[in-house]
């Protein structure tokens, strides 16, 4: 095998404008089949992107020929076609965030096992050179001993008839957005945090978490700190305070693919901004996946321990909301 063909579950906003094309300039990937709940979305899409077959998600799970699916539907239906996908004996990618609970992100993981299938969560952004760059930075200390990672991650007003303001299908800001920068500190601390508190601020019409701020504390006293939300002007940037100086970020998680990331670094003995060359962080996921279903232990992480343990975090994160306390990770089963 040299290439995977690959179907798309669910034509949504991120698989139009960034993933299927991410897929169609990708070397290892072939796409095979779109679908989607509506066979008129789905007819769109094939036109959109010169797709021959169509239809709707069964469609996709029941086509022999395809080796993996991209599914992009709410959160709150991911474990369904995870399930059915596995099942299938078809490997998957699943958008962030991979699920509502971490009891279901354990059932996806067992099932995929069971059927010798390889299971992702989509984070396109750990892709990314730049962050590679700060990993560097964080091991030369560069800005001395480690203390603070602190991020920001938010959008301006979203419609409420958006499936982000839907509690039943996994809605939320803690689900879109705030996955991100837990992702992110656990990628680069290259460690699990010991314990969170989360605060969310529930929408009264809908019902659903629309802005957040968390805590989390690491081993050595190493600590992050977060803010997500709808509602706000736009940011998507971290940063990095240590003991010599600091560095930050700039468009840390969702970065267009024509644009340099910008790395500021400041400590005692430099001042300096590093751009880093512009790449699809989309195409480097994809291929990246392709290739550990190719060749295996090609990646630098394990896809599924990443899932359950990014599971286990946000699931922490919900229970320190809904019981306004600090909650260890250990109590996470």
């Amino acid at each position: 095998m040299t290439k995977i063909k690959i179907g798309i579950i669910g034509c949504s906003t991120i698989a139009k404008n960034s993933t299927i094309p991410a897929i169609l300039n990708s070397n290892n990937v072939e796409l095979e089949q779109i679908g989607s709940r509506s066979n008129d979305k789905a007819f769109e899409f094939s036109k959109i992107f010169n797709c021959e077959q169509y239809g709707n998600y069964d469609d996709v799970i029941n086509n022999k020929n395809i080796d993996c699916v991209y599914i992009s539907t709410p959160v709150g239906n991911h474990e369904e076609w995870v399930l059915k996908a596995a099942e299938a004996g078809k490997h998957v990618l699943c958008e962030k965030s991979s699920t509502i609970s971490f009891d279901s992100a354990k059932k996806m993981v067992k099932i995929c096992k069971e059927n010798n299938v390889r299971l992702m969560e989509g984070f396109m952004f750990r892709f990314h050179p730049s962050h590679k760059k700060v990993k560097k930075c964080i091991n030369d200390k560069v800005i001395g001993k480690i203390f603070l990672f602190s991020s920001k991650y938010g959008f301006p007003p979203i419609s409420k008839d958006n499936i982000r303001y839907d509690k039943f299908l996994g809605g939320g800001i803690l689900n879109d957005a705030g996955c991100y920068p837990i992702n992110a500190s656990r990628m680069l601390f290259e460690s699990e945090p010991k314990g969170v508190f989360c605060n969310l601020t529930i929408d009264k019409e809908t019902q659903v978490d629309t802005k957040a701020t968390f805590f989390m504390d690491f081993d050595g006293g190493i600590q992050s700190q977060s803010s997500v939300g709808y509602d706000l002007g736009y940011q998507s940037n971290y940063r990095l305070w240590g003991s010599d100086g600091s560095l930050n970020l700039s468009r840390s998680y969702n970065i267009p693919p024509d644009m340099p990331a910008k790395l500021n670094i400041k400590s005692s003995s430099t001042e300096e901004e590093i751009l880093i060359e512009p790449v699809n962080h989309f195409k480097l996921m994809i291929e990246s996946f392709c290739d550990e279903i190719i060749k295996s232990n090609s990646c630098n992480y394990n896809f599924e321990e990443d899932l359950l343990n990014q599971a286990k975090v946000m699931e922490a994160c919900r229970v320190s909301n809904n019981e306004k306390r600090y909650v260890e990770i250990k109590e996470i089963k």
